[in-house]
C-alpha cells in the first residue's frame, strides 16, 4: 500500500489564517493543535512560480521557501514529504521560524521496521513541540497515519471547513465521539455476547414474556448474560425470575 505526502504543517489557527489568501488551499487538522495544508500540485503553482529546484523535496522552489519564510513570522512551521509503498520508502523535511529556515532540509531512505525519533518527519515534530503519546511515535501521534495521500488530506481539510477556529473542531469531535459511544452502548443492549453463558435461550425467553421475535429478545439475554457477570451463575429459576422482573421495570 502506498503512501504519499506533500503538507505544511503548524499552528492549525495560523495556518488556516495564511490559507485563506490562497485560492482552494484548506487546514486539515490534527492532534495537539497543529494543523496540515496539503500542498497540491494546483496549491504549489499558486504558492510559486511553478519553477522546481532539485534537492531532497520534489515540491519546492526559491519562490516557495520564500513563502514559508514569510508565513513562519507568524508562527514556526514545517514542510514535509513521504512517499512510501509496501513499507520502504522516504521522508524529507525542514523547519521554518521567524522569517527564516532554521532547520533542515533534512532527507532518510526509509527501511521496513520500527519508527525511529530521528527520522525526518518525527524530527521535525518535536522541533514544532509535539510530545509522544505512549508507544506511538510522533508520526502517528499527530495522526499523520489517517489519510495515505495528499488528496486524502485535502478531503479532511474540506470537511473542517466550518469549525471557526480547532477549539470549535475538537468540540465538535469530541461531541460525535461522545454520541457515537452512546449509540454504541445503546446497541449493544439488544446485542448477546458470545463470551458470556445464559441459561434461557430465545425460544423460552419469547415463550415467557409472551413476545414475537424482535430486538427485545436480545435485550433480555444481554441483560441476563450482564447479571450473571455481575452476580455469578443464575439457576434457571433465578434466570426466570430476574427476566420477570427486569420485563416489569
Amino acid at each position: 500500500m502506498s503512501y504519499v505526502l506533500h503538507a505544511v504543517v503548524g499552528d492549525f489557527d495560523h495556518l488556516r489564517s495564511l490559507s485563506d489568501d490562497v485560492p482552494r488551499a484548506v487546514v486539515a487538522p490534527l492532534r495537539q493543535r497543529l494543523g496540515l495544508l496539503p500542498v497540491t500540485d494546483e496549491i504549489f503553482d499558486e504558492l510559486t512560480d511553478a519553477r522546481r529546484e532539485s534537492g531532497p523535496f520534489t515540491l519546492m522552489s526559491p519562490a516557495f521557501a520564500e513563502r514559508l519564510k514569510d508565513w513562519s513570522r507568524g508562527g514556526h512551521l514545517a514542510y514535509v514529504e513521504a512517499d512510501f509503498w509496501g513499507g520502504d520508502g522516504s521522508q524529507a523535511a525542514a523547519l521554518w521560524e521567524n522569517g527564516r529556515q532554521s532547520w533542515g532540509p533534512e532527507y532518510a531512505s526509509i527501511p521496513v521496521g520500527p519508527p525511529h525519533e530521528d527520522w525526518p518527519i518525527n524530527a521535525v515534530l518535536a522541533r514544532l513541540g509535539v510530545v509522544r503519546t505512549g508507544a506511538l511515535d510522533l508520526f502517528d501521534t499527530v495522526g499523520f497515519g489517517q489519510e495515505r495521500d495528499t488528496e486524502g488530506w485535502r478531503r479532511v481539510g474540506l470537511h473542517a471547513l466550518d469549525a471557526a477556529d480547532y477549539d470549535t473542531w475538537e468540540a465538535a469531535c469530541r461531541a460525535k465521539q461522545e454520541a457515537d459511544a452512546r449509540a454504541a452502548a445503546e446497541r449493544d443492549r439488544y446485542i448477546r455476547r458470545d463470551d458470556v453463558p445464559v441459561v434461557l435461550d430465545g425460544r423460552t425467553v419469547m415463550q415467557m414474556l409472551d413476545i414475537p421475535p424482535s430486538p427485545m429478545v436480545g435485550a433480555a439475554i444481554r441483560h441476563l448474560q450482564e447479571v450473571h457477570l455481575e452476580r455469578g451463575s443464575l439457576t434457571r429459576d433465578q434466570a426466570a425470575a430476574e427476566l420477570r422482573r427486569w420485563a416489569q421495570s
